[in-house]
């Protein structure tokens, strides 16, 4: 069994008393990253830079487009339809999920609905984002909410299926008493911590759809990505992949100091 001894759990199953700025962590991540880049560095030295160009040609790249504009209008054009595709996304997933966990009628009644919708990948709905909303961001902004509404909504589903009946006798012996009351009062806090990260996971995967939610002309980072690609600029096409990444982790280490706030009720 692996040792960790960069602190403590609390009960969300986040760090208790580390973070991104303790210092011992820090110079683990700083290392494995540099290990990363000297290795694609080396391997870059074996191959043609169409194939793989090198981290110096990529930063080069990458400063190129932020210096020209390029890149901030196509980031900027990507958050427009990722902010409300996410909203949209979360909100519903989580909605359905806790009601159609708690409700056994609803459950019952849209039970074969789901199993057939959701295997259904958002890329097959490009053709009705395009005939829905046609080709702007409220497409794109679709296509992202589809992909993030799943995530949520087995993640919420699954974690209201886990509140203990006790905890929810409990809740009925302090004098509970009607749906609503038990679900804003019992079954929302404790199944909270696995809400949030199904929202946290999801977070990632809207990320992961811009691209595909671009894919049909939307300006953005993924319509970048798709024409480096086509007219064979790797380095291009990397260097937006790291404009995605960055602000993956940017939204990632904001949302986790949220959840931590929010949950440090349990620890």
């Amino acid at each position: 069994m692996a040792t960790d001894t960069g602190g403590e759990f609390d009960g969300s199953g986040l760090r208790a008393d580390v973070g991104i700025g303790d210092p011992q962590r820090l110079l683990r991540g700083i290392a494995g990253l540099a290990g990363f880049v000297a290795l694609w560095h080396l391997v870059s030295l074996a191959q043609p830079a169409i194939v793989l160009p090198s981290p110096v040609a990529v930063a080069a790249e990458f400063r190129g487009q932020f210096a020209s504009g390029t890149m901030p209008a196509a980031l900027a054009s990507s958050v427009r339809h990722w902010v409300p595709g996410t909203i949209a996304g979360t909100g519903l997933g989580v909605a359905a999920g806790v009601a159609f966990a708690w409700s056994g009628l609803l459950d019952d009644v849209t039970a074969p609905l789901i199993r057939l919708l959701r295997p259904v990948p958002p890329l097959a709905l490009i053709g009705f984002a395009i005939a829905w909303f046609g080709l702007n961001h409220a497409g794109a902004a679709f296509i992202i909410a589809v992909g993030g509404f799943w995530i949520n909504f087995y993640a919420s589903y699954g974690a209201v299926e886990e509140v203990s009946d006790d905890l929810i006798d409990v809740g009925r012996t302090l004098g509970v008493r009607g749906d609503l009351d038990m679900v804003r009062s019992v079954v929302l806090p404790a199944s909270l911590p696995g809400i949030m990260t199904g929202i946290r996971t999801g977070l990632g995967r809207c990320w992961m759809l811009v691209i595909a939610a671009e894919i049909f002309s939307v300006p953005g980072v993924g319509r970048e990505i798709l024409r480096a690609s086509n007219n064979l600029r790797v380095d291009r096409a990397i260097a937006y992949i790291f404009v995605l990444s960055l602000m993956y982790l940017l939204v990632d280490v904001a949302f986790r100091a949220v959840q931590r706030r929010v949950l440090a009720w349990q620890a």
